[in-house]
């Protein structure tokens, strides 16, 4: 540990709170459950909790109460900073899962927020998981570590104001958060509306002039649609040491498909009459619930591909094959809708060569697609961005936290009681009480 600012000093955590305290209240006494999934990860979110007799919860699970901390001693929950400052409960009393540890301050002048944020920070969570025991899986961060960590203690007056400093800037940091959360919903309505504007003829009516010329026809009249086989499983000499790549509706979520994780031989390919697709063919996925159905990718190998893809090739003397991408990228929810069938849905050829186009002229086609292009790529390059702006994020709680702990977070005032003396009462205090007694507490419900 580095050098103290002034009126700091050491001291375990055990020399500040009482660990897993026992307690006991009335049966009868409305009480708050917490399971781990409860737990919150991020500073500032609220415990959350259901309502339980305290006689149902009060021998198998943790015990705690409002102003303790709890934090999960077990992987990964632990790693992942699930720990919470206690609060709200109903009459102030609640218990929990066995896998969390409770910390109750030992008296006034230690700061159970300061305590979160000791156990929400780096170097506590990495001690942590590099002291855990167990079996994999199960591992536990052991209470010895807990109770002997060494912490820097400010004044007491200090740590009230460091705590007040914390709720403000980590208020700004979930704001921030929240806005940076909300940008790829925003991208991908602006990514729909690029679409729709191109083939509707709005993305270049200003380009093309008043008067449009479309002529409306439909996918089957300027492609060819068909599909593909799966080879029986069942014949060795059809998949093994197989080159010819095998394409399934798994692979068409991505832009671009230029690989396969399936590969057929020259014999699958003669014997159930596969077709080979050249690169540049569309491929879409006409099964698949979730976001598969309806996806549509671009192959840029030669390749097969099984039943549940539609292979879109399209000619491209009456249209261009990246205006027809743009129309079915577009129109990927109604083509979700026409899908039919009892428990899994599915698409059709037919219902694939029937989908509308209004195709412009070939020269508007183009300027269509390079505008759309320009206008995705600054798309993805604002993804790019949001991205790094949340991994900055991610980093400023904790470059935070590191302030706090070095005394920087909030100014010194050579007026505060020096933490050596707190730590002087507090040994005194303890000293005076047994171990058993510490913390107790009866409640009836009120």
């Amino acid at each position: 540990m580095s050098e103290l600012p002034n009126g700091w000093a050491k001291a375990c955590i055990g020399d500040l709170a009482d660990l897993n305290p026992k307690q006991a209240f009335d049966d009868e006494t409305v009480a708050g459950f917490v399971p781990m999934s409860h737990a919150p990860t991020t500073f500032r979110d609220k415990l959350r909790f259901d309502e339980r007799p305290w006689g149902e919860i009060k021998k198998a699970y943790t015990n705690f109460k409002d102003g303790d901390v709890i934090f999960a001693k077990v992987t990964p929950c632990f790693e992942n900073g699930k720990a919470a400052f206690v609060d709200g409960l109903p009459n102030g009393v609640g218990a929990g899962s066995s896998e969390f540890f409770v910390l109750r301050p030992c008296c006034d002048g230690v700061s159970a927020k300061y305590l979160l944020a000791l156990v929400k920070s780096y170097d506590f969570l990495r001690g942590g998981a590099e002291n855990m025991t167990g079996a994999v899986g199960l591992r536990r961060v052991p209470k010895q570590f807990v109770e002997s960590y060494l912490v820097p203690v400010p004044p007491a007056a200090e740590q009230t104001r460091i705590t007040a400093k914390l709720d403000e800037l980590l208020a700004q940091v979930d704001t921030l958060k929240a806005r940076i959360d909300g940008i790829p919903a925003l991208l991908k309505r602006f990514r729909q509306s690029i679409l729709a504007e191109a083939v509707s003829g709005r993305l270049t009516e200003e380009w093309r002039g008043k008067y449009a010329d479309f002529n409306v026809t439909t996918i089957g009249k300027v492609c060819a649609v068909s599909t593909g086989k799966t080879p029986k499983r069942g014949q060795a000499e059809y998949w093994e040491d197989g080159d010819i790549p095998w394409i399934t509706s798994a692979l068409t979520g991505t832009k671009f498909c230029s690989g396969a994780e399936q590969f057929v031989t020259k014999l699958a390919l003669k014997d159930c009459t596969l077709k080979l697709y050249k690169p540049g063919t569309l491929l879409m996925a006409m099964y698949g619930e979730g976001k598969t159905r309806g996806q549509v990718t671009e192959l840029k190998i030669e390749a097969t591909c099984n039943q549940a893809c539609a292979a879109i090739s399209v000619n491209e003397t009456l249209a261009k094959k990246d205006f027809i991408k743009i129309r079915l990228q577009e129109n990927y929810e109604e083509i979700r809708k026409q899908a039919v069938g009892g428990a899994q849905p599915n698409l059709n050829l037919e219902k694939v060569r029937e989908i509308t186009i209004c195709l412009p002229s070939m020269e508007e086609q183009t300027e269509i697609v390079r505008r759309v292009e320009q206008l995705f790529t600054l798309a993805d390059q604002l993804e790019t961005k949001v991205k790094m702006a949340k991994s900055h994020i991610k980093h400023l709680t904790q470059s935070i936290l590191a302030k706090t702990f070095r005394g920087e977070l909030v100014s010194q005032d050579p007026n505060d009681e020096p933490a050596s003396v707190l730590l002087e009462r507090i040994k005194a205090q303890r000293a005076a009480t047994p171990k058993a007694e510490r913390g107790r507490r009866v409640a009836t419900p009120s």
